[in-house]
């Protein structure tokens, strides 16, 4: 269930827009990825690939590639939100695992 909803997460996150990015739409979703990683840090479950995401979205938006740098952060958006959606889809389901 967590892969096909991380998967959905990456393709609306990944959804192309008609106009080409600037550095404001750059800063305004990589603000947001690093928010959600923030609150996916503080339930203990940041995902390794969030990071690696994020990392790459910073290098594109600092080499002036903006379409990339927004995508990545995009992408590292869905990632961490669907950390937080595990995370806490998680914390009482283990109870669903009753040994019979």
């Amino acid at each position: 269930m967590t892969r096909v909803f991380a998967a959905a997460a990456l393709l609306i996150a990944n959804g192309g827009s008609a106009f080409a990015a600037s550095e404001t739409d750059y800063k305004a979703a990589f603000a947001a990825a690093e928010a959600a990683n923030k609150e996916a840090g503080a339930l203990r479950n940041q995902w390794t690939t969030t990071a690696a995401t994020l990392a790459a979205a910073k290098k594109a938006g600092d080499a002036g590639d903006f379409d990339t740098a927004v995508a990545q952060a995009r992408e590292a958006e869905a990632l961490a939100r669907a950390s937080i959606f595990q995370a806490t889809s998680e914390k009482e389901r283990w109870k669903d695992m009753e040994i019979r």
